[in-house]
């Protein structure tokens, strides 16, 4: 199996004309501290490592920001209906994290990439987005080795509790990722 590399992963990103149409557009939107974010990558990737010719269909493109002056839910929806009117065949998702922890009875994020830190699995955990100059920048708070490796494990925060380890166990056996990628590897612990 082939080891890849952040740098790789970008080059993998860069080199892909539709995820670059979805980033640049959502950097047209001009949100604070925003990236896409999740299966975005973790799908790409995988995509590539099982050598699949056709992109794996997503059920969503998660777009994340970190907007504390502004946590009202209509705000998520209005920009979800401005990046529709952009791009009408992408299954938009946006989320203010400024205001998520809410929803997860989580303590509040510090930020974006904190979020992204307290996403159920290390493998998913993971965002991209365009900086001022439109360089790609990766954020994978936990590594990229289990992405690499085909591997889903909690995150340590997931990992922490016995409430939130419920969670992450029913959510990866109801996202049953190895009947897509066969190489890909389910465990139920931090180790």
């Amino acid at each position: 199996m082939m080891m890849l590399t952040s740098e790789e992963i970008i080059s993998l990103i860069e080199s892909d004309k539709w995820m670059m149409e979805i980033l640049e557009t959502v950097k047209l939107l001009d949100q604070p501290d925003w990236w896409v974010c999740a299966g975005f990558v973790r799908s790409k990737i995988w995509d590539v490592l099982h050598q699949f010719e056709q992109r794996t269909p997503m059920p969503d493109i998660d777009v994340i920001y970190f907007d504390p002056s502004n946590i009202d839910e209509q705000e998520e929806k209005r920009l979800e209906e401005k990046l529709q009117e952009m791009l009408p065949t992408i299954p938009w998702s946006v989320k203010n994290e400024a205001r998520m922890h809410l929803r997860n009875s989580f303590s509040p994020y510090r930020s974006s990439v904190d979020a992204i830190s307290k996403f159920p699995e290390t493998a998913t955990a993971l965002g991209v987005k365009l900086d001022e100059c439109n360089n790609l920048l990766l954020s994978a708070p936990h590594g990229i080795d289990d992405l690499a490796n085909l591997e889903v494990r909690p995150t340590p925060y997931f990992a922490a509790s016995d409430e939130r380890m419920s969670k992450y166990i029913n959510r990866v056996r109801k996202k049953n990722w190895t009947t897509i990628w066969s190489n890909v590897s389910v465990y139920y612990s931090e180790g």
